[in-house]
């Protein structure tokens, strides 16, 4: 896998700040933020580096804690820690069979897993070492973090043509009208069909893909409209409505909280 580095200032001389970026999968060793409830469109798991608890909140309930906290796609959720850094994987949804899961992962809040919380912080020393050199290469995501790969999911070729397509372009501003006529099925076929498949609407797993391709200008000198018009937002209104209802941050907080970040992709 081809990596990208984009040089930042080190905290403290440490560097602890990295995000690697693959085509389904998201690792994030950075500043959580203040942040207000946050939906994302994918599998996510939050990891403690030191040990001391993250606290959750799932859509306004209880506030639960714990080393480490696993919240599935599209589940609103707030999470704050009295720490500096937060551990955060992300995993594509509809690239993974959801019953296959390890255990841990088909849960919802904190879980215990302490070997694989050791194999998240071992995998942070292990990518900072290698961050120093530019590169990734070597690194299997799944096989670093989880020890193998995970169990892919098996979906409808004419969804999955639908799926690498919005993958391939994320800003494209593709509609469902036109993604059922390529793929040969009938509009309400084609919306029943991809949310069986899937697990998620068309409109929201849009949605989501082009919130995420936002990580990979997290280090981007341009304006904030700029960087909407690129990842496929109307205007700069839109844009900061849509980031934030997905992180629970704007996109100012974002960038700026990603100033000494170093990112592969």
């Amino acid at each position: 896998m081809s990596s990208q580095t984009r040089e930042a200032p080190r905290d403290g001389g440490r560097g602890e700040r990295l995000m690697w970026i693959t085509a389904q999968r998201v690792f994030y060793a950075g500043l959580l933020g203040a942040a207000t409830e946050r939906v994302l469109g994918g599998l996510g798991v939050y990891v403690s580096p030191t040990g001391a608890p993250l606290s959750i909140r799932i859509g306004g309930g209880a506030w639960q804690s714990g080393e480490l906290l696993v919240v599935p796609p599209q589940v609103p959720h707030q999470v704050t820690t009295e720490q500096r850094l937060v551990f955060n994987l992300l995993i594509e949804a509809e690239s993974v069979d959801p019953s296959r899961l390890p255990a841990f992962m088909q849960h919802c809040g904190p879980a215990d897993a302490p070997a694989f919380v050791r194999r998240v912080r071992e995998a942070h020393a292990r990518l900072l070492e290698a961050s120093g050199s530019g590169s990734f290469e070597g690194f299997e995501f799944d096989t670093l973090f989880f020890g193998g790969p995970l169990a892919p999911r098996s979906i409808d070729a004419r969804i999955r043509a639908v799926v690498d397509r919005i993958n391939a372009d994320p800003a494209a501003q593709t509609s469902a009208e036109e993604c059922a006529a390529a793929v040969g099925l009938s509009f309400s076929r084609f919306l029943h069909l991809f949310k069986q498949e899937t697990g998620v609407t068309f409109r929201a797993f849009r949605a989501w893909k082009r919130a995420r391709s936002l990580l990979r200008h997290v280090r981007q000198t341009a304006s904030l409209t700029d960087i909407a018009l690129d990842t496929g937002y109307p205007d700069s209104t839109h844009f900061s409505h849509s980031i934030r209802q997905v992180y629970g941050l704007r996109p100012s907080d974002i960038l700026a909280g990603s100033r000494r970040l170093v990112l592969h992709q």
